[in-house]
């Protein structure tokens, strides 16, 4: 992968959470390209709006990118996504066979990737994508900061 992924998604992934936070939502966002870079998805988290404790911004871009295509499979895609996933994304994101993670702030508290249950290195796990951190980290820590703050 080039450079040039790096400073074109995480923009929209950074959209997305800033959309889900005005929604009252916890402000994540992601965004999923096929193989060859195409966007195939994008989501915020929407847990509150929909009741739906499964509807965080990977799970709901991974749905509509697998209907989009009529798979259950993304082998190539790309997700790009403002916070590490939790454990649940995680087996999502390895379920659907997505090639290459790309996220931005670290979760000590609820990962699932490099924190916690550590998805991806489990034997039991079928899939590892290939995982890149600290993309615009201190800009998604700033919004979840903010707010969680603004709640308190």
């Amino acid at each position: 992968m080039t450079a040039t992924p790096f400073l074109t998604h995480m923009p929209q992934a950074l959209a997305e959470a800033r959309i889900a936070a005005a929604r009252g939502e916890v402000p994540v966002g992601a965004v999923l390209l096929d193989a060859q870079g195409r966007e195939l998805a994008r989501a915020g988290n929407r847990t509150r709006e929909l009741s739906d404790p499964t509807a965080h911004a990977e799970i709901l871009a991974i749905r509509a990118a697998c209907a989009k295509l009529g798979s259950e499979r993304l082998p190539g895609a790309v997700l790009w996504v403002t916070l590490e996933p939790c454990p649940m994304c995680a087996a999502a994101i390895s379920a659907a066979r997505i090639a290459t993670l790309y996220y931005g702030a670290d979760d000590a508290r609820m990962g699932g990737v490099v924190h916690g249950a550590r998805v991806f290195d489990h034997p039991q796990c079928h899939h590892r994508p290939e995982i890149y951190s600290g993309f615009s980290a201190s800009e998604s820590k700033t919004l979840l900061q903010d707010f969680f703050g603004a709640r308190r």
